[in-house]
């Protein structure tokens, strides 16, 4: 079961795409420093179909869900990620994720259009910083590519 406690549309997270971000609780990490530690516990309201297809149709002019964690229930990820490939055809999908690695069966899945991996650590930055050691990663035809880059970019052009 995953659980959320919150939402909001977001511009910056994922490039040229207005994101409707889910914050997941119950997050299995203990990142030193996380800006979020509150989504450490085991708190909010169960993420159902039905209250995903209510958030969806509550902010028309998205173009993407992101699931900002749910490293505890990698299943219940791909069953959400596959109702929105599913019944909302035109979105696309996102999972930020604080593992250092891709997990194989999100990777593989064709369900995911971009994938953030890499546990926050101060010491490097987010993704606009060189250092960082977080990667984002869009699927596409090849594969995944890393466009942690588009981040650095970005931040270059409006500085």
């Amino acid at each position: 079961m995953i659980k959320f406690c919150e939402t909001m549309v977001v511009f910056q997270e994922v490039p040229d795409e207005i994101a409707l971000d889910i914050n997941i609780t119950n997050c299995p990490f203990r990142c030193p420093g996380c800006h979020s530690a509150y989504l450490q516990q085991d708190i909010g309201e169960e993420l159902t179909d039905e209250r995903l297809r209510g958030l969806i149709k509550a902010n028309d002019g998205i173009s993407c869900v992101l699931f900002s964690g749910g490293d505890n229930d990698h299943a219940r990820i791909l069953e959400l990620c596959r109702l929105v490939r599913t019944e909302f055809p035109q979105l696309k999908t996102a999972m930020y994720s604080g593992a250092t690695r891709a997990d194989p069966r999100l990777w593989n899945s064709g369900l995911i259009d971009y994938y953030k991996i890499g546990p926050w650590i101060a010491a490097c930055g987010p993704l606009d910083c060189p250092t960082t050691n977080q990667r984002l990663y869009h699927l596409t035809s090849k594969g995944y590519v890393d466009i942690t880059r588009r981040f650095r970019e970005k931040k270059r052009k409006t500085a």
